[in-house]
């Protein structure tokens, strides 16, 4: 266990001002299978520079409509440094993307689908063509049910991004630094800003049965992605045969520390469904902080 691995996850309670960094990765030499010999469990990180692009610019226009109705001056300064964060987040993901296709891997019809349904629910206004008062009454409540989504979505954000800035076990597997450089810087910053999108939706007057409901749509859509996700992935590898998403080699990685195991994913999901819980619980500022000052982030222009 490492000394990080050793400390309580019991958060912080100072107060914490955050921003956008500057990040750039270099790729150049990050095999296909940066995971060696492991390409199942490489693609289903992959996953995350699938999804990331097009779900991280609709967090960043959901919280440019909040913005506005955001009283607090800490809670507006926070929630415009998510959106800053945020929007990083997607161009270095995108990035990624470049290097899967020049690994002779098309991602482009599992990222359209991505952006298009995206598309469906955009982060907008209810028609203008409707009564004044019944356009404002369903576009804050579209608006609620947009940031119940996000801030649901936040939760596992957090609870990966704490697993990878404490986990070893990728290291141990030889990854390649490159690409654990920038899983870790965006983990990280899943950590420092985790309570943004749930403390945001409080208070524009979010209520518990939305908060439980957009929970159990964002569990399920989440994970289907996901396995829909590494099974594309993988049969789009030219150097993989048959391969297709497997629950045994899911499990397998979880117990070699390579992934997060399916216990701690799913005990994720009760965590966030008690009355009294804050996304303050789910791990440490200061370490998150820790890491981010001594990780080499490059100058990419956030």
């Amino acid at each position: 266990m490492t000394a990080i691995e050793s400390l309580s996850t019991a958060a912080s309670s100072e107060p914490h001002e955050f921003r956008p960094r500057r990040v750039a990765f270099d790729y150049s030499t990050t095999p296909n299978h940066w995971v060696p010999g492991d390409p199942h469990t490489t693609h289903v990180a992959n996953v995350l520079h699938l999804l990331l692009p097009a779900g991280e610019r609709w967090f960043c226009d959901v919280y440019r409509n909040a913005l506005p109705l955001v009283e607090e001056p800490a809670l507006a300064r926070d929630v415009k440094a998510f959106i800053g964060q945020e929007a990083t987040h997607a161009r270095a993901h995108t990035v990624v993307l470049d290097h899967l296709e020049a690994n002779g891997i098309d991602h482009r019809p599992f990222t359209r689908f991505v952006e298009w349904g995206f598309s469906r629910v955009p982060a907008g206004e209810a028609p203008s063509w409707l009564p004044g008062p019944v356009q404002r009454y369903l576009t804050r409540r579209y608006l609620l049910d947009q940031l119940a989504g996000v801030a649901a979505i936040e939760h596992f954000t957090a609870v990966l991004g704490w697993w990878i800035v404490v986990s070893r076990g990728l290291d141990d597997a030889g990854a390649d630094p490159e690409m654990m450089k920038l899983l870790r810087w965006h983990g990280a910053e899943e950590v420092e800003h985790r309570s943004v999108a749930f403390d945001a939706y409080r208070a524009l007057g979010g209520g518990e049965l939305r908060r439980v409901a957009f929970m159990v749509i964002v569990f399920i859509g989440m994970f289907s992605l996901w396995i829909a996700g590494t099974d594309h992935l993988l049969r789009k590898d030219p150097a993989v045969r048959r391969g297709r998403a497997s629950a045994w080699r899911f499990v397998r990685a979880g117990r070699q520390g390579r992934l997060p195991t399916i216990g701690m994913l799913t005990g994720a999901v009760p965590r966030y469904l008690r009355r009294d819980y804050h996304p303050s619980e789910e791990g440490r500022t200061d370490v998150a902080l820790a890491y981010l000052a001594d990780a080499d982030l490059g100058s990419m222009a956030a």
